[in-house]
C-alpha cells in the first residue's frame, strides 16, 4: 500500500509531549511533505498497516511513500530529513546518525518510550452525544 504523502507520521495525540512535537513539525515542515496520523483517535484502524495498536503505541512510526516503516530514532531521522538542506533538523538527522550519538539516542528513546505512559495526557473534549475527541 503506497501513500500519496512522502512520509506519514503515526503519533499518539493523547500524549501531551508527542502532540506538541507534532504541532511543532506541522508548523515548520515543507508543505505536503508530512502527513500526521493520530493513533489515539477513535477512528484510527491499525489493521490496513499490518500492525496492532499496541505496536503503534509502543514507539513512534513513520511510513514512507513506498510503504516501508521506520520506528523510534530512525523515524525521527526520517522526519528531520524532509526539512531543507542546511536546516537545523537536517543537520540534527546527520548528527544523530553518527555511531556514538546514534547509540545514545537509541538508548534515550528506549527510556522515553518505556515511561511515556507516565507523562501527562491531553484532556479529552466530549460533546453532547457522549463521543470524545482529543484536542
Amino acid at each position: 500500500m503506497q501513500s500519496e504523502t512522502p512520509l506519514q507520521i503515526f503519533y499518539d495525540g493523547s500524549c501531551r509531549v508527542c502532540s506538541r512535537e507534532m504541532r511543532h513539525y506541522r508548523r515548520r515542515c515543507p508543505p505536503g511533505s508530512l502527513a500526521f496520523i493520530d493513533i489515539s483517535a477513535s477512528e484510527f484502524d491499525p489493521s490496513p498497516y499490518g500492525k496492532t495498536l499496541d505496536d503503534f503505541m509502543g514507539r513512534l512510526y513513520v511510513r514512507t511513500a513506498e510503504g516501508d516503516f521506520q520506528s523510534a530514532i530512525d523515524a525521527f531521522r526520517a522526519i528531520w530529513s524532509v526539512f531543507p538542506d542546511g536546516s537545523f533538523y537536517r543537520r540534527l538527522s546527520w548528527f544523530v546518525g553518527l555511531p556514538g550519538i546514534n547509540f545514545l539516542a537509541r538508548c534515550g528513546y528506549a527510556l522515553f518510550a518505556r515511561y511515556r505512559h507516565l507523562l501527562p495526557k491531553n484532556r479529552v473534549s466530549c460533546i453532547d452525544d457522549g463521543s470524545c475527541r482529543l484536542p
